[in-house]
């Protein structure tokens, strides 16, 4: 029988907390997985279950903290002391696999009776999809759309079942719900000089025909002009800048802003705190017609190419997406699949939105793929900053953006 216990307590190794599934059987293959996961999320739990199987394969576990995860495993890499399985950041996947640090599992997935890709949504496949081959298997996904307070609608004498669609829809609606004088703010969403503004504002982007590689293309250049617009007329607060998502939310829940845009982890949250009607919508388009787009989060698995046990490493990795339908009925996270069907919550608000999610992911991309995402995630969030801030136009500020980015690209 399997035990699971800690290694030396809760011994701290260069930021990693460290966890051990542990066999008394010397025989047994020993894998290593490191996630950010803990007990309360599906990587642990999913690697315990595998290895208390009678696999003759045992798995230690190591949680690693997010600020850790590249850092650490690349150093790991270089050392050759890299896990086998790792849960990485689906925008980070293009670094390691650029890279030779992942193992193309190309035919290993193409003989695979568990995983089929077309069963997955278009964007987290691509995330972990590098130069036509496949080196990893998506975890789970995330994405954003459009929250509102129905009861706020109704009271400006909008109808509550006609949410905005495109941008100008947007700013017209929040002009109408905005309330300086009740503090009632007509959006909230995060511009914040890190990720989640990169997150944010990538999706507008992408729908006005730009993208990472294309930042001064004129529909990003009026993407970024509505956005100052909403932050000059007040429709959203100053702290836009500096808040990320889960702020931000926190204004829509208490009352203070009437739209928000943001995820789904954000579901149980707002079932606890939103004392109000509500409704979430897919992401308004710059006009009617217009291509669509989202973002997307959440991690993908990857086998590392150092690993000396790559086919008992991927029997794991098998296991966990052959428990992709219990992500959300049991974690609260998003399969990153279109064939499972999530069962019903028993909350008709919580049910409508996960639906309107759902179709959501159906236009989600990912940040990238590119090596080096991070220093191209910059470019873009230094451009929204200095923009909203005033101290260039979108147009300059974009223009510097897209030259910043050229070079990295070359």
């Amino acid at each position: 029988m399997l035990k699971f216990k800690s290694l030396a307590g809760s011994l701290a190794l260069a930021g990693v907390s460290v966890l051990a599934l542990t066999s008394a059987s010397a025989a047994q293959t020993t894998i290593t997985v490191w996630s950010l996961d803990d007990e309360n999320q599906p990587a642990l739990n999913l690697a315990r279950e595998f290895s208390e199987m009678d696999n003759g394969i045992t798995v230690e576990y190591r949680q690693i903290q997010f600020d850790d995860v590249v850092s650490e495993s690349m150093r790991a890499f270089a050392t050759g002391q890299a896990p086998d399985i790792i849960a990485v950041d689906n925008p980070e996947h293009a670094l390691f696999a650029s890279r030779g640090a992942f193992l193309d599992i190309t035919d290993m997935v193409a003989e695979s009776d568990v995983i089929d890709p077309d069963n997955y949504f278009p964007g987290p496949l691509a995330s972990v999809t590098w130069d036509g081959k496949l080196y990893g298997v998506p975890k789970a996904t995330n994405t954003i759309a459009l929250y509102y307070n129905k009861d706020m609608f109704e009271a400006a004498g909008l109808d509550p079942n006609d949410p905005p669609e495109t941008w100008d829809e947007l700013v017209e609606a929040a002009r109408a719900l905005n309330d300086p004088e009740n503090n009632v703010y007509g959006l909230a969403f995060s511009a914040k000089a890190n990720e989640e503004g990169t997150f944010q504002f990538l999706p507008w982007a992408q729908m006005a025909g730009g993208g990472y590689d294309n930042l001064n293309a004129p529909g990003v250049v009026e993407a970024l002009e509505v956005w100052k617009t909403i932050l000059d007329e007040k429709l959203a607060s100053p702290d836009t800048l500096t808040r990320g998502q889960w702020d931000s939310t926190g204004t829509f829940n208490a009352g203070n802003a009437a739209m928000v845009i943001s995820g789904p982890w954000e579901l149980n949250r707002m079932l606890e705190e939103a004392e109000f009607d509500w409704g979430v919508a897919l992401l308004p388009v710059p006009e009617e017609g217009a291509e669509r787009s989202s973002a997307m989060g959440d991690f993908n698995w990857a086998i590392f190419s150092t690993s000396e046990h790559p086919e008992e490493a991927f029997q794991a990795i098998e296991y966990f997406a052959s428990q992709d339908d219990r992500l959300f009925p049991e974690f609260g996270q998003l399969p990153a699949r279109s064939d499972i069907e999530l069962p019903a919550t028993g909350e008709p608000l919580k049910d409508a939105a996960l639906q309107v999610f759902l179709e959501q992911l159906q236009y989600a991309k990912p940040r990238g793929p590119h090596p080096e995402w991070p220093q191209i995630s910059r470019a873009i969030q230094d451009a929204i900053q200095s923009t909203l801030t005033g101290q260039m136009s979108a147009q300059d500020a974009l223009d510097q953006a897209q030259a910043t980015v050229d070079g990295i690209l070359k």
